[in-house]
């Protein structure tokens, strides 16, 4: 063997070696909170249009349908009621309860080390929907939900490295009565996962069973108000410019119950909301500061998400259509805007229209999950599982999706230019007293683990080696994958003393 030829198997094997041994998550490639902010699809006069838009539409339109406790607390803080019924906001007020708002929050998982800081640009990407369905890969097909389907989904996120936190996904189907289902999301999620949940509540009358659920699991009222583990997804408006009552009703609950808040505005565009990209973003923009000052006249600085949701309409029909080229760049101008405010915020990103985890799927939730994160948006809410343009659920393609979201995490990260990395010293010796190559150096062999991400499921084998290892495919790959991990106990499970407390206090339907 030559000099040339043992190098190369020398460094081969070395960096075999390496990417065999495990890494702590401070020198992993890609991890949650990582600074986006690099990509600004509107400019410093655009952000500003927006805003003064917003800030007239709060003024002069005004949002209808308050309940009255949301109209006492407003126009106690100084909003106005019109003869009209409708709540205007005037600019003043707003900036005031600006003032007093969180700017940095941490959503806490059960487990410390799951706990986001949602602050600047920092960026985490999770689930999160409302599907009906569940997709059924093997016989490509669709069925209804299941809260046993909600419980695998938690489970399946508890084990991916790149999808940070679980909002509930799918809806249980399989439950009729809406407490009972509320109730049972709640366990399913804390059962399958310690990352930090989000779930919405129906109606504002279920909130005093909900957080005796959370309380017995947080060990405490006093517990949970310390670390609190879930947060409220809450569609506190119905677009264009209106409160809806109940889950008004259900935020006001949240915020006394010591839950962080999710205003959540989800227009869709040429529908509930303007057509013009730039028309949905001033929309959302002012329902969500509309339910900034709703949060902060209760309770100031208490911990809420600005949830600008706006979705695109295909104009020619009218229905969603989440993976198209204007959702990436809505999302990305909204996560701009939250850094205009400096406030914490979320939107969505990674829907597919696509129906199975196709290729269609692929490059529909990639685009707008590397936007999302390049803008560095804090919460990249339905980054992955979603399809049908937010109707199914896929627990293959949230375990494919966990691959797409480490690359758009690493372009996240972006490139670190020092002294070191332009490798001057490097390119000298190698070339001047070196193989030529680079695969063996010492700086390839310390940087191959922490410079670069690599698929877990994903193949990059050549066409010869791909057919000697039997030709792999992706979705047969995901199901291996998702059958070994749901053939494992939950990490997250409950333990015996608090699930038996609650399966006598609740009707659960999980089997024990």
């Amino acid at each position: 063997m030559s000099d040339i030829q043992s190098r190369r198997s020398g460094g081969r094997a070395a960096r075999q070696a390496l990417r065999a041994a495990p890494l702590t998550d401070a020198i992993r490639p890609v991890r949650a909170g990582m600074e986006g902010g690099t990509f600004k699809p509107l400019s410093q006069a655009a952000e500003k249009r927006i805003y003064q838009a917003a800030l007239d539409a709060m003024e002069q339109i005004g949002f209808a349908d308050a309940p009255p406790s949301g109209v006492k607390i407003l126009t106690d803080a100084g909003a106005i009621l019109g003869e009209d019924g409708r709540i205007r906001f005037p600019r003043a007020l707003v900036e005031d309860m600006l003032a007093k708002a969180n700017r940095s929050v941490t959503l806490h998982g059960r487990d410390p080390k799951h706990d986001m800081i949602l602050s600047g640009n920092r960026v985490h990407y999770g689930t999160a929907g409302a599907a009906v369905h569940l997709v059924d890969v093997e016989n490509n097909d669709y069925r209804e939900c299941t809260v046993q389907d909600l419980y695998d989904a938690a489970r399946i996120v508890d084990r991916l490295d790149n999808v940070h936190f679980l909002q509930r996904p799918m809806v249980c189907r399989d439950i009729a009565d809406n407490f009972e289902m509320d109730l049972n999301t709640i366990y399913a999620c804390c059962s399958g996962t310690t990352k930090h949940i989000g779930t919405s509540f129906t109606e504002p009358s279920f909130m005093k069973g909900a957080f005796e659920m959370i309380y017995e699991i947080a060990g405490g009222e006093a517990a949970y108000r310390d670390r609190p583990f879930i947060s409220n997804s809450n569609c506190f408006v119905v677009p264009p410019m209106k409160f809806a009552t109940e889950s008004c009703q259900v935020m006001e609950h949240c915020v006394r119950g010591g839950m962080p808040v999710l205003l959540l505005s989800a227009g869709q565009a040429g529908a509930t909301a303007p057509a013009p990209i730039a028309g949905a973003i001033v929309q959302a923009v002012a329902e969500c500061l509309a339910g900034m000052v709703y949060v902060n006249a209760m309770a100031p600085g208490h911990p809420t998400i600005f949830g600008t949701w706006p979705f695109v309409s295909d104009l020619r029909t009218g229905a969603m259509s989440g993976g198209s080229g204007e959702q990436a760049l809505l999302t990305a101008a909204c996560a701009q805007m939250h850094h205009f405010l400096g406030l914490p915020g979320g939107a969505a990103a990674g829907i597919a229209d696509a129906k199975m985890p196709d290729m269609q799927a692929g490059y529909e939730q990639a685009h707008s999950n590397v936007m999302a994160g390049l803008a560095g948006l804090n919460m990249v809410y339905e980054s992955v599982g979603m399809h049908a343009s937010l109707l199914g659920f896929c627990l293959e393609s949230l375990i494919i999706g966990d691959d797409l979201l480490g690359q758009s995490l690493r372009c996240v990260r972006g490139i670190e230019v020092t002294e070191d990395t332009v490798s001057l010293d490097v390119i000298r010796s190698v070339c001047l007293e070196g193989p030529g190559h680079y695969l063996g150096s010492a700086q390839t062999l310390s940087l191959m683990q922490t410079e670069y991400i690599y698929p877990a499921l994903g193949d990059r084998s050549s066409p010869k080696e791909w057919a000697e290892l039997g030709k792999p495919d992706l979705i047969q790959k995901a199901i291996k994958r998702k059958n070994e991990i749901l053939a494992e106990p939950s990490n997250a499970r409950l333990d015996p003393q608090t699930d038996a407390a609650i399966r006598k206090a609740f009707r659960i339907h999980l089997p024990a």
